[in-house]
């Protein structure tokens, strides 16, 4: 029971958990608080500090690796955010059928790759005309009518 108590046992579950965090709460900084928890299991392991400065080691490894590393590995790890939208540019000016009328101020219903999805216009658009995607906005088409070009 002594053994669960130590702390070098405890720094190492609490990194434990920040990694699990991790998953569920991506932004990859939880990661390096659970390599600064890390690091105090280790030096807790071959020393005997008092929990004020394990306290401290803990916040600034933890800090000092997300200033120094996050960029870094990021990169080396393909996460960036700067990443190209592939999905909108997938829609955009691709041909769909509306299955309601769409008025402007009105939404209504347009079938795009088999499935059926909001729209907006500011055209008239009648149920089985075929549209042009222009837009999106979350899950909502912006459609224009192919009679008007």
């Amino acid at each position: 029971m002594e053994d669960l108590l130590n702390s070098a046992v405890l720094w190492f579950g609490i990194g434990l958990l920040f990694f699990l965090l991790e998953f569920i709460l991506p932004g990859f900084i939880l990661f390096f608080f659970g390599l600064g928890a890390w690091i105090v299991a280790i030096l807790t392991l071959f020393t005997d500090i008092s929990l004020n400065v394990q306290l401290a080691v803990f916040l600034a490894s933890s800090v000092l690796t997300v200033l120094l590393f996050r960029n870094w590995l990021k990169s080396k790890l393909g996460v960036d955010s700067k990443a190209p939208q592939i999905l909108e540019d997938e829609y955009i000016g691709k041909t769909a059928k509306a299955e309601t009328a769409i008025e402007p101020g009105m939404n209504g219903k347009v079938e795009f790759k088999g499935a059926s999805w909001d729209a907006s216009s500011n055209d008239s658009i009648e149920p089985g005309e075929d549209v042009i995607i222009t837009e999106t906005r979350s899950i909502l088409l912006i459609v224009k009518s192919t009679k008007r070009i």
